[in-house]
């Protein structure tokens, strides 16, 4: 879904570093995955096909967020609808 977003804090040494990766078009999503000391964060097509991948070492990450995009429920919906009517 367009709008998911995921955020990434890196300690950077003295500092630390913020990444954000974001699902650019509609049908696309943001997978996250730890392999072997490896965070990675990519996203993905509807179709599986990756598009773009950002790789960071799991003992440097200090926070990874994951901010879907808000969906609705029927019973919003149709609550909206009735409302509108």
């Amino acid at each position: 879904m367009k709008g998911d977003r995921v955020e990434i804090v890196v300690d950077a040494g003295d500092t630390t570093r913020t990444y954000e990766v974001v699902a650019s078009r509609a049908g696309r999503r943001v997978e996250t995955a730890v392999r072997r000391g490896v965070v990675e964060v990519s996203e993905v097509t509807r179709s599986g096909s990756v598009v773009r991948t950002a790789r960071f070492m799991a003992t440097r990450v200090l926070a990874l967020v994951e901010q879907p995009v808000p969906r609705e429920d029927a019973s919003e919906r149709s609550l909206r609808e009735d409302l509108t009517a």
